[in-house]
């Protein structure tokens, strides 16, 4: 057993003795210390950290309460019994007004081992919430492949240090650093290379910038820089570095080479005048006129020529989106989540997943695309045409199976489209037209999505589970406020955070989260789903703690559906 820390205030020796011995009788391993006042009180609390305070009612030199203010300026949560030779009713409702945490009489020392266990118990619960929120904190700020803050956090930073300028008289620059044809890698190797590829980057650009200086990852290879109190000229010269640095590297996996190159915006931050969402917005054009340049260069962001950048980048992916929805230029693929329950009564699952044909009929990967379209507000229109596309020919893709052993498609929603006020509409329409059964349909959005605008992701849920549609909560513990609103968001499935479920196989506490999670679900009657489940051994992991699905690699590589009738 632990040794447990107790320290007693008490004049009399004897005292602490009597209640040492019934600890120890209870099973304690004790380490104690005795004080008679409250400065030997303030030392002891200077000294070292204690499990427990145990003080008598009434000292000579001062009372309990004066003591246990003492204690809460030193630890808010540090528990606190107060004994006394008599039981006065004002005495115990004083102590419980004043916090402490109970109160007993001298001849009801048999309560002392149920009191001390029982606070040992609620400290050490206490403790693992709060390890557990700061690890929710952590993750809301910080992105959790790379150990980097994530946007969120940097725009905070970047927002601060935009205030800062004119008060300062401080010059800055943003750098948009995108990886070039990340996507090869990880199609050609899987996440998992990727996923290493990303972190022996993180060493090279670490070192090639000021401890100063702010490094982000702002999404799946792209990276923000920011560069505080930097020249114009300065910057430029971080910035060769960069792609000096990252041209000189070889990237090893298996047997196979890659020598990765990068693009790079730059935007020189002079006045306060530009928003935060500007300046990336700026940064991410300079970044596309420097892949559009010819990849492995830098672009600087110039005001005068906004017209230019802006159109080369936006022009090229509208027209090609656009085109690809008008003339059917998607294919929808899928990718089964896998019941790990072995019930036989459960439906088969999959995920729609989408990928676009060039003009040569290459098959081109979401990664390449999804981004512009988000960028371009284009999204609304993809999700359209894959819910269209899907409940047209579902009744082809299920013929006449029964409902309990037909098979469930889910088709995601992204951020845009939940915020579109017709989408609902939208779905009534396709339902109506097509006659599906709305059980062979589960939506997935974000957590993230949903939480953004709590209200109308509640009555959208509703609206559509009346008709019989399921949804799921994707990224599911990526935020702080996860717990907090999942009583409120009306889903049938929880996506587990890949994050945490990647990890589980050597990280104690991305298991413990899995976990978590998955008993949340338990309890709240919802079923859970692990994504990126890249090997055996993490499907096996996900075996014992009790996870409904799996979906990943390990399982079923994404595939083209085969059935859908296209132009």
């Amino acid at each position: 057993m632990k040794a447990l820390n107790i320290l007693f205030i008490e004049e009399h020796k004897d005292h602490v003795h009597d209640m040492v011995r019934r600890l120890n009788e209870g099973g304690f391993d004790l380490n104690y210390h005795h004080v008679n006042d409250q400065p030997g009180l303030l030392d002891s609390l200077n000294k070292k950290s204690w499990d427990l305070v145990i003080s008598d009612y009434d000292l000579s030199s001062c009372n309990a309460y004066e003591l246990l203010k003492t204690v809460r300026q030193f630890d808010l949560q540090l528990p606190f019994i107060i004994v006394s030779s008599d039981l006065a009713e004002d005495a115990v409702i004083g102590a419980t007004h004043a916090g402490a945490n109970d109160f007993i009489t001298r001849n009801q020392l048999a309560r002392l081992v149920p009191i001390v266990t029982r606070e040992q118990r609620d400290a050490e619960q206490r403790k693992a919430r709060q390890v557990a929120e700061e690890q929710l904190l952590y993750n809301t700020n910080h992105d959790s492949l790379t150990g980097l803050i994530n946007r969120q956090e940097f725009e905070l930073r970047l927002e601060r240090a935009v205030g800062a300028i004119e008060i300062e008289n401080r010059h800055h620059a943003l750098l948009y650093f995108d990886l070039d044809q990340f996507k090869v890698i990880n199609d050609t190797c899987g996440h998992i290379a990727g996923d290493e590829l990303l972190r022996q980057l993180v060493v090279i650009l670490k070192e090639s910038i000021r401890e100063s200086d702010t490094l982000a990852r702002l999404g799946g290879d792209e990276f923000g820089i920011l560069l505080e109190n930097c020249s114009p000229e300065q910057a430029q010269r971080v910035a060769n570095n960069l792609i000096d640095k990252v041209r000189g590297f070889r990237y090893y996996w298996l047997d196979m080479t890659f020598e990765p190159s990068a693009s790079i915006g730059l935007v020189n931050i002079e006045n306060s005048k530009q928003s935060v969402t500007q300046l990336l917005s700026n940064a991410d054009l300079a970044c596309f006129a420097a892949k559009d340049g010819g990849r492995n260069r830098i672009h600087t962001y110039d005001e005068g020529n906004t017209d230019t950048a802006r159109h080369s980048g936006e022009m090229q992916w509208v027209s090609n989106l656009t085109k690809a929805l008008d003339n059917d230029r998607f294919r929808l693929f899928h990718q089964e989540i896998f019941s790990l329950t072995n019930d036989g009564s459960k439906s088969r699952h999959f995920e729609i997943l989408i990928r676009m044909l060039d003009e040569n009929d290459k098959i081109i990967a979401p990664g390449a695309f999804v981004p512009a379209a988000e960028r371009f507000n284009l999204m609304p229109a993809i999700d359209r045409w894959v819910i269209s596309k899907l409940f047209s020919n579902i009744h082809r893709l299920n013929p006449g199976v029964p409902c309990r052993t037909h098979t469930i498609y889910s088709i995601n929603i992204s951020g845009n489209s939940l915020n579109d006020p017709l989408l609902l509409n939208f779905i009534r329409e396709q339902t109506e037209r097509t006659e599906i059964n709305a059980e062979y349909v589960c939506f997935e959005i974000t957590e993230t999505a949903a939480i953004s605008n709590i209200s109308h992701a509640v009555n959208f849920i509703k609206e559509l589970k009346a008709l019989g549609f399921l949804f799921s909560l994707d990224d599911f513990g990526s935020g702080l406020s996860s717990f907090t609103y999942l009583k409120n968001l009306p889903v049938d499935y929880l996506k587990i955070d890949g994050s945490f479920v990647r990890g589980i196989a050597d990280d104690l506490i991305d298991r413990a989260m899995v976990e978590a999670i998955n008993k949340i679900g338990q309890v709240m009657g919802l079923q859970t789903i692990a994504e990126f489940v890249e090997d055996e051994f993490i499907l096996q992991q996900l075996r014992e703690l009790g996870i409904d699905w799996a979906q990943g690699y390990a399982i079923h590589k994404p595939e083209l559906l085969k059935g859908v009738e296209y132009l």
